[in-house]
């Protein structure tokens, strides 16, 4: 089983009982593992890997994945701004799919 295999089965098992599913989409969510994956190694911890980190841990505790801003996302959109986390209606299609805006504070991201 490769480690983005591992993650899955490990998120799947962990987020589902909290109401939080991964999107059915399974290529996205194999790209955003590896992603998250990939953010592991370069920077020790897995960041949001659709948001620019900075390198630095105590910077970027609120997009450590799963980032803070998943809740109110899922919540007010059915999903993540990565679309990796989803509601299960999100995955039915019983409620519509838009665009989910950036929460983080723009003072917060790394220029």
């Amino acid at each position: 089983m490769s480690p983005a295999e591992k993650l899955y089965e490990q998120l799947k098992k962990t987020q589902e009982p909290k109401g939080y599913f991964l999107n059915k989409d399974r290529d996205l969510v194999f790209e955003l593992l590896e992603a998250l994956l990939f953010n592991k190694d370069r920077y020790g911890y897995m960041s949001c890997p659709c948001r620019l980190a900075s390198g630095q841990r105590e910077l970027d505790k609120d997009i450590l994945c799963p980032c803070v801003y998943r809740a109110p996302d899922v919540q007010e959109y059915g999903s993540c701004y990565c679309a990796l986390y989803v509601s299960q209606e999100w995955n039915e299609g019983t409620i519509p799919k838009q665009p989910v805006p950036e929460r983080r504070p723009p003072e917060k991201i790394p220029f």
